[in-house]
């Protein structure tokens, strides 16, 4: 009875031990834990950095914006100046023959920025989508370590890592199944070419009338 009592202390202690203190003593989880948090950790620099470049890229989106009105301001408030200052008819008629000239420099310089605008507009969604997925693969890892570090001997590797596998391919079926719909960048091309036919349309009218 006595030997029994002696050896029930460190059983019932080893049942009761700390997750952290099972994980350390196993070398299979101890390895996974370690991988799984250097992981992480690689996951949240490439979300940084990921946050930057889709910062960069907005802002460089903002001055093709700029830009593009500017260039149209000025544009059309020289014209109108030039044409004010030349009132002669002839030389109003040799303007109006002429109108084609800063017709298509406008023309040329609207499709560029919109092009522009539309190239950084899908570089843009595209961070988008990468920084997504990255932020929901450290989530996923983030919960898979939390399950470790409550668990401790009992977390099953097998079972565990499949899930982790499975939601991800679940993840991406959903989005290669999902149907594109118009989005707000669609909506800005439409505007800013509308824009250009008016400029367009307000160079002839300025110059021939």
């Amino acid at each position: 009875m006595a030997l029994d009592q002696s050896t029930n202390p460190p059983i019932m202690e080893s049942k009761t031990r700390h997750p952290l203190h099972q994980i350390a003593d196993t070398p299979t989880h101890k390895l996974l834990l370690k991988q799984w948090l250097k992981e992480e950790e690689l996951i949240l620099s490439r979300v940084s950095h990921k946050e930057s470049q889709t910062d960069s890229v907005r802002r460089e989106i903002a001055q093709l914006y700029i830009f593009f009105f500017l260039f149209h301001s000025i544009s059309l408030l020289l014209l109108f100046h030039a044409a004010s200052s030349s009132s002669a008819s002839s030389a109003s008629s040799s303007a109006c023959k002429r109108s084609w000239i800063p017709s298509l420099c406008s023309l040329v310089s609207s499709l560029g920025i919109i092009w522009a605008v539309r190239y950084k507009s899908e570089v843009e969604s595209l961070l988008e989508k990468l920084l997504e997925r990255e932020k929901e693969d450290a989530k996923l890892l983030r919960k898979c370590v939390e399950e470790l570090k409550k668990k401790g001997v009992e977390f099953d590797l097998l079972k565990e890592v499949d899930a982790l596998r499975r939601a991800k391919s679940l993840r991406v079926e959903s989005k290669v199944a999902a149907v594109r719909k118009w989005s707000a960048r669609d909506f800005v091309t439409l505007f800013f070419f509308s824009v250009s036919c008016s400029v367009l349309a307000m160079i002839r009218l300025i110059l021939c009338e």
